[in-house]
């Protein structure tokens, strides 16, 4: 593959992780096409070596002109990172709306109008297993488990996937499962940052729990080396090659803000399903989203978020090199500089 001689698109290019794709890509000298909606903040898509296309990927006709009349302009892409979905809804069907039928309605649609030349890596979750290793600490999930979501976000990424699957005419794609992402500009865990700050930590369920995560940079090494490699069709999962206990994330928070008291409070699972249940009723009545529901509620009473990153490592030639030490710093460093903090 020579970058130079070849187009991307990336779809959700405005968002948190999106937006690290569009840089990479311009960097390795991709022609480099960012999907936006009208409505979509470009505060991170300023290079002006981006080129922007509108697709609405909840209207079939609309997407099918659309996907048609760029094609017929610019020619075909070579690749489609496909990161656009929602993590946060005020109903379980708007996720199926928007990640299961967004996901498929690109790919078949990509399929029609001949916008694709090689290969479709969807971005999927380690939510699509759910809570498969229970209280087993030993266990690591792994690509031969059944997955079990237990959120309305992890059933409509594992339906995407089926749906990719069945899609008639896509040829060659790969789906990547990263565990929690963290990184400047994303918005779940830098609450905690900002919780730290104020002197308070909060955590929940008092048995032991095993955590993954993996910075922006290196997800987006991985999308890239599997714009080449692995096999089509094949889906891996992606951590940080860690694992690390409850403390450990906002430890290190501590250390790099500069808070030298922060009081730790451990809440009951119970309490934490209560809280939840009456943010996410309240949101609704007021026709919002809350970051407390019931989703979020059964991610955080998960003990064990180990998987088998092997297969990446393997066949991708997956390297982490974002170690919680490493990227904690550089995402404090990025919120104080952006006065986040």
């Amino acid at each position: 593959m020579n970058p130079q001689e070849c187009k991307i698109l990336v779809t959700g290019a405005s968002g948190f992780i999106g937006s690290f794709l569009v840089e990479k890509a311009l960097a390795l000298g991709f022609e480099t096409w960012a999907a936006v909606r009208p409505a979509s903040s470009r505060r991170y898509l300023t290079d002006p070596r981006i080129r922007f296309v509108e697709l609405d990927l909840e209207d079939d006709s609309r997407l099918r002109q659309q996907l048609s009349d760029h094609v017929g302009r610019n020619g075909a892409w070579d690749y489609v990172i496909h990161a656009a979905g929602a993590t946060k809804c005020r109903r379980a069907e708007d996720f199926f709306r928007i990640n299961t039928g967004g996901t498929e309605r690109l790919a078949r649609l990509l399929v029609a109008t001949a916008a694709l030349r090689r290969r479709f890596v969807f971005i999927s979750s380690l939510s699509v297993f759910g809570d498969v290793c229970g209280s087993n600490m030993q266990r690591v999930i792994t690509g031969t488990d059944t997955p079990r979501p237990d959120t309305a976000y992890g059933r409509s990424k594992l339906e995407a996937e089926r749906r990719l699957a069945r899609t008639e005419g896509l040829k060659d794609y790969v789906v990547l499962r990263p565990t929690g992402v963290y990184g400047p500009r994303e918005r779940d865990y830098f609450l905690m940052a900002r919780s730290i700050s104020r002197h308070v930590d909060f955590a929940v369920g008092r048995e032991r729990q095993i955590l993954t995560f993996i910075y922006v940079r290196d997800l987006v090494e991985a999308v890239f080396l599997a714009l080449e490699k692995g096999r089509s069709g094949q889906a891996y999962f992606l951590t940080d090659g860690h694992v690390y206990s409850s403390r450990t994330f906002s430890d290190l928070l501590q250390a790099e803000l500069g808070v030298r008291t922060v009081f730790h409070f451990t809440a009951p699972l119970w309490v934490l399903r209560a809280v939840c249940l009456v943010a996410g009723r309240v949101a609704a009545l007021l026709g919002k989203t809350s970051t407390l529901n019931t989703d979020k509620y059964n991610i955080m009473k998960q003990r064990n978020w180990q998987c088998d990153i092997s297969p990446a490592c393997r066949e991708l030639g997956y390297r982490p090199v974002w170690p919680l030490e490493a990227g904690v710093p550089e995402a404090v460093a990025w919120y104080k500089k952006e006065k986040w903090i």
